[in-house]
């Protein structure tokens, strides 16, 4: 789908499958989840002033703080706290002091994103697969192996990618808002005063009146809200305007209408906190809404786990993370993208939550910890952005970050209580996940650092071959380097073993902009530097992979007359080796050196045909 030859409305019909997924799901757990959180009375009082709080957290967070500001804080069109650290630091300035920090604020960000991305699946499958109990308590027990069997048919499909069944996403969600939306409206038909719950002075009161255990209840309501980083992380594939659409068009209204439709449920019969969404419905239509529930938590996490792909592919196109096999599986959606490492990891990581906390209720425990956090950070490096990028006043800027970070920090504290009963599990894979990154970021560093420690500029090296010319070989040989203007390593190497070069040198290097796409018109740099030597400079953005092939037959062959069909490309391959050399903890070595060895080759990262390509061992001490 593109947004160049589909109108507003189909996109926002898209947007409504892949966007909405996440937080349009939440109705199934999160009423539960506030009152068993704070072990609150079930009172008519508590009632409207945990709806007040819904109501007032969808507004500020959902309605003005991302699709009204954040969301227009976008990366050249793309969005997500990669895309918003990209802006704060562009390449090329001195990464110092506050926007270092904020460079690992936003990478510790990126990094809880995959703990949500495991949480998620598991958390949505397990409510709606539960609602076999309220129809028959005795299949209980089937309910956790009916949802590893969901997940693992979910996990199965992703090599096929979302091109297919994406069709059937938005359609299927506007059934599941419609039917959410019908189900809430035909309990606050019932008892219509619920909708006093918009006046903040019900949320006021509610915390005056509850404490301690009103303000722990927070860590359940941001359960509501859920799914509002993906709005901005899923930005790029729609825009702005179909997703405000999708938002205010449907599923706003059809959020309030759910939650206030439990909240006049509960009003009349407390007793349906044990499962508010479900006991909503009448008798014979608990089966259809079952299955319905079903489909669209697949779909909520089907946005979750693509969203996983899509900041992986991030990470490596900015150099925090090792190569990975991307496979692309549309040919009209660049970001339709397949990770099998990353796949079948979240697989593992979701069955494992199921069996380890077995129900929605107790996993619930561990979710919205690492969607306060990231909240906290998008608003910090949103208000950098404002202030350095958008050249907005502190009179204008400061009273955002106030309303902003004050919401924020106290979802975020009242989520920390959380950490005993499950919340210490997305801190622990965002901690492993950052290690991961910064480590490689750091020990890549390293290694270009001693390789170009003493290195030879390109110019110089050929004009040495003036004075002292090698053998030239017929044939062009291409050399991969990732800083231009320096001779690479595995050309010396090559040149001092065979003393020898092709009568065509071309000297490649990729560059990753700081933005998530490159025009093809600026695809290609090329300077000739003499005596058959040509320095390539292919420029990316962050959000495409590249192709050296492709990128040479589109702006290079036709002008420097090579033959791709016998052009033959040298890699270098190093071998670290960890030392007690200042750099890294010896941990930190070993585990970058492990990386190293289990990374996808450059060949197959770059497309390289392996019957053209020679790699040039090199040994590097960190």
């Amino acid at each position: 789908m593109s947004r160049r030859s589909s109108s507003t409305p189909v996109l926002a019909i898209g947007a409504l499958g892949v966007v909405f997924g996440d937080i349009g799901t939440n109705p199934l757990f999160a009423m539960r989840e506030a009152f068993h959180e704070g072990h609150l009375e079930m009172s008519e009082a508590n009632i409207l002033g945990l709806l007040s709080l819904m109501w007032w957290s969808l507004i500020i967070v959902i309605a003005v703080k991302y699709i009204g500001f954040v969301m227009r804080a976008d990366n050249d069109g793309e969005g997500g706290i990669l895309a918003l650290v990209a802006l704060v630091v562009r390449k090329g300035e001195e990464v110092v002091g506050g926007k270092w920090l904020l460079m690992v604020l936003g990478l510790f960000g990126a990094s809880l994103l995959y703990g949500d991305g495991m949480i998620t699946p598991a958390i949505s499958v397990l409510a709606a697969v539960e609602g076999v109990t309220v129809v028959a308590p005795s299949l209980e027990r089937a309910v956790i192996p009916a949802a590893i069997v969901i997940l693992i048919g979910l996990f199965a499909v992703q090599r096929k990618g979302t091109a297919s069944i994406g069709r059937v996403f938005g359609p299927v969600m506007i059934v599941w808002f419609t039917t959410v939306g019908v189900l809430g409206l035909s309990q606050v038909a019932k008892n219509p005063t619920v909708f006093r719950a918009v006046n903040p002075v019900y949320a006021v009161a509610y915390f005056a009146r509850n404490g301690l255990s009103g303000f722990v209840v927070l860590g359940a309501v941001i359960l509501v809200v859920v799914g509002g980083e993906a709005l901005y992380a899923d930005m790029g594939h729609f825009g702005r305007r179909p997703i405000l659409v999708g938002w205010y068009g449907m599923v706003l209204p059809a959020l309030v209408l759910v939650y206030f439709g439990q909240g006049a449920l509960l009003i009349g019969d407390p007793s349906a906190i044990d499962n508010p969404f479900y006991r909503m419905a009448p008798d014979w239509a608990l089966v259809p809404l079952i299955a319905l529930a079903t489909m669209a938590t697949v779909i909520a996490s089907q946005a979750l786990i693509s969203g996983a792909f899509s900041i992986t592919l991030q990470a490596v196109q900015l150099g925090y993370s090792p190569r990975v096999r991307i496979r692309h599986t549309s040919e009209t959606e660049r970001g339709q993208i397949y990770i099998g490492a990353i796949n079948w990891f979240l697989l593992v990581a979701c069955i494992g939550l199921v069996l380890g906390f077995r129900t929605s209720a107790a996993l619930a425990a561990a979710y919205g910890l690492a969607v306060s956090t990231t909240m906290v950070i998008t608003t910090a490096l949103f208000y950098v952005v404002v202030r350095q990028r958008f050249r907005w006043s502190n009179r204008r800027a400061v009273p955002l970050l106030v309303v902003f970070s004050t919401v924020d920090v106290a979802f975020f504290v009242a989520t920390l209580f959380k950490i005993p009963q499950g919340g210490w599990f997305p801190l622990f894979m965002g901690a492993l996940v950052f290690t991961v990154l910064s480590t490689w970021r750091t020990g890549r560093q390293l290694v270009l650092d001693r390789l170009l420690r003493g290195g030879l500029p390109l110019k110089q090296f050929v004009e040495s071959l003036r004075a002292k010319p090698p053998v030239r070989a017929p044939g062009a040989g291409a050399y991969l380097f990732g800083t231009p203007g320096v001779t690479p390593p595995s050309l010396l190497a090559n040149l001092r073993h065979h003393d020898s070069l092709h009568e065509q040198v071309l000297i490649i290097c990729i560059v990753t902009e700081e933005v998530p796409r490159v025009h093809q018109l600026r695809r290609a740099e090329v300077t000739d530097l003499g005596e058959g030597f040509h320095q390539i400079v292919l420029h990316y953005g962050f959000m495409e992979d590249p192709d050296i092939p492709k990128a040479l037959a589109d702006r290079v062959v036709m002008k420097l007359g090579i033959d791709l069909g016998t052009l033959t490309y040298f890699l270098g391959r190093e071998a670290v080796r960890v030392t007690d050399r200042p750099g890294m903890a010896r941990w930190r070595e070993k585990l970058f050196a492990f990386m190293s060895r289990n990374t996808t080759s450059a060949a197959s990262y770059f497309e390289l045909p392996l019957d053209q390509t020679i790699e040039v061992g090199m040994t590097v001490e960190l």
